[in-house]
């Protein structure tokens, strides 16, 4: 069965198309995803955003499509840069140029606890059909480590593993990330629906 990716995200989609390995499905980039001109984000949360894509893009194809939604929250900034994490240094930023405003604003403050948040969203003809969300906790670096991952990976400490995200294995990483939470929830409806659609219920 193959799901449609509403993302230009190289990054998303490997860890997506990591998710589902030996699950029978197959994510993809939307076929002629470059071409459609890309919903205006207004929504405040991330379920609202991610709601938004998976809706608007569904209505190109018959098949189902997820997006996502997903940023960081950072306590000491009132939850920001949240959902627009993808933006926070700017329309078309880099994500040297957020991780570098980001160190910037919390160069003083020792209270640096944060969180990774993703909301995926499974749509189908313009209809939600599912909406899953995963969190994980961590604290800010004062300086980029690691060399994988994307976002801000290099910046996000997590505990239990005494490792940035940048730090871990692509396995390692969707074991404990936000994303690798949602997208278990996800793959357990997505198997329920293939099941059905085999069966014509």
């Amino acid at each position: 069965m193959i799901v449609y990716l509403c993302s230009s995200n190289r990054g998303k989609l490997k860890e997506l198309s990591l998710a589902s390995q030996g699950s029978g499905l197959e994510v993809q980039f939307l076929p002629g995803l470059k071409e459609i001109s890309p919903p205006e984000e207004t929504g405040t949360t991330f379920e609202e955003n991610a709601s938004q894509k998976a809706i608007y893009y569904s209505r190109f194809t018959s098949e189902l499509v997820i997006a996502d939604d997903s940023g960081l929250e950072v306590d000491a900034l009132s939850g920001r840069p949240g959902v627009h994490s993808a933006r926070f240094a700017g329309p078309n930023a880099t994500d040297a140029a957020n991780n570098g405003s980001l160190l910037e604003l919390m160069e003083a403050e020792d209270h640096r606890t944060a969180r990774f948040v993703c909301v995926v969203v499974a749509a189908k003809q313009g209809e939600r059909v599912f909406t899953a969300r995963g969190e994980v906790e961590g604290t800010l670096l004062r300086q980029a480590r690691g060399e994988g991952g994307f976002g801000y990976d290099p910046l996000f400490f997590y505990p239990p593993l005494e490792r940035s995200f940048a730090e871990l294995t692509g396995e390692e990483k969707l074991r404990v990330s936000h994303r690798g939470k949602a997208m278990a929830e996800l793959l357990g409806f997505l198997k329920q629906y293939a099941s059905r659609s085999q069966h014509g219920t």
